[in-house]
């Protein structure tokens, strides 16, 4: 927590904005995933702040304490899993740590690293969201009284989408060494499911397995008809 945060009054949570006064640090390196949580969190009352690799994050908790940190397993330069464990055994401790990922498998690691929750992708339920919070805090930090459980649908802008592909074909031009394909893959493959779009989903799943080098032009092929047509994410 900051000085700033620190002097700054605590706000009441309320029914329709059950996460008012508290910040969320998201630990995502996708630009779509992180405008459903940024969206999720306006909803909420809560403020957000971004970091897409580790050791953003770890810049970030320098000089802050955030209330909750969403953390994505597969980040640019390494696991959450080692922020997670990391967090998990600070003190003071961040109040509540979630993990997140598109593959349900990951789920048992992550709550094994010290998470509190796991958050399976696409996160588009709202109330969803909420309710992975507000079951780890404390009970005086949650809305006074009953509070209904929100069905709303958050739908992401499409142009964070294509500020993913368009960061996926930069990385391709820089080399395709063994490494590099398997962050494209498992990054590519989560924002394509994440947007609905299974064709470029299925191309990421097959640069990540045998297909190997021979996916990478397949995949530029789609990412381009993707950015020529708007109309297409």
């Amino acid at each position: 927590m900051s000085d700033l945060d620190s002097l700054a009054p605590q706000r009441t949570p309320t029914s329709s904005r059950p996460l008012l006064g508290m910040t969320v640090l998201a630990v995502e390196d996708s630009r779509y995933a992180s405008e459903a949580l940024r969206l999720m969190c306006l909803r909420s009352g809560a403020r957000i702040r971004r970091a897409d690799c580790l050791r953003s994050a770890r810049r970030h908790l320098r000089v802050y304490r955030p209330s909750v940190a969403i953390i994505d397993l597969g980040l640019p330069d390494g696991s959450g899993a080692e922020l997670i464990k990391e967090l998990d055994r600070a003190a003071p401790r961040v109040g509540v740590i979630l993990g997140t990922s598109g593959d349900a498998r990951t789920e048992h690691g992550v709550l094994g690293a010290g998470a509190d929750g796991f958050l399976l992708k696409p996160i588009t339920s709202l109330g969803t969201f909420q309710q992975k919070i507000l079951c780890h805090i404390p009970a005086d930090r949650r809305p006074n009284g009953p509070y209904g459980i929100t069905t709303e649908r958050i739908n992401p802008d499409p142009l964070a989408y294509r500020d993913d592909l368009e960061h996926v074909l930069n990385l391709l031009d820089g080399g395709h060494d063994a490494p590099v394909l398997a962050y494209i893959a498992q990054f590519l493959e989560g924002v394509a499911q994440s947007a609905g779009d299974s064709a470029l989903a299925a191309a990421a799943r097959r640069l990540g397995g045998t297909a190997g080098t021979d996916a990478v032009a397949p995949i530029v092929g789609l990412i381009e008809k993707r950015l020529q047509n708007r109309l297409a994410i």
